[in-house]
């Protein structure tokens, strides 16, 4: 699959900013600024393009589709590395919440005990993965 690509996207401006066309992954989004919109493209193309490998699907390649511009709009393209925008969605922290005992939350708040590390080392030990360095 083709790790890399930069697709054609189609600025369309709206009352609240920008609407974004995604031609090759039937797609759109939207942003308040021009930059803004080209970043939730890239996002939602990266989330996409992630998706459908997870699914073992084709990424279609750019210009895959067709597609029509008018006067108004404003063409450009977004470009997006597959592999580290996984790297980054995987990678991302996600809050997850706990109970303990309340002696044992004492008892580790007074020795500074980073609660993120000790849960992470513990489940990275339990599911026998490499540990992560944050």
């Amino acid at each position: 699959m083709k790790k890399k690509g930069a697709y054609p996207v189609i600025l369309k401006r709206t009352d609240e900013g920008y609407y974004v066309e995604i031609p090759d992954f039937d797609s759109g989004t939207q942003g308040a600024t021009v930059a803004e919109a080209m970043e939730m493209a890239r996002d939602a193309i990266g989330l996409i393009g992630i998706d459908l490998e997870d699914e073992k699907k084709e990424i279609p390649k750019p210009y895959s589709k067709q597609f029509k511009i008018t006067d108004d709009d404003i063409f450009t393209l977004v470009d997006v590395d597959f592999s580290e925008y996984r790297k980054r969605v995987d990678n991302k922290a996600v809050k997850k919440n706990c109970t303990i005992p309340y002696w044992m939350s004492v008892e580790a708040d007074k020795a500074g005990v980073n609660y993120s590390r000790v849960l992470q080392d513990a489940l990275a030990g339990i599911l026998g993965v490499k540990k992560l360095t944050n």
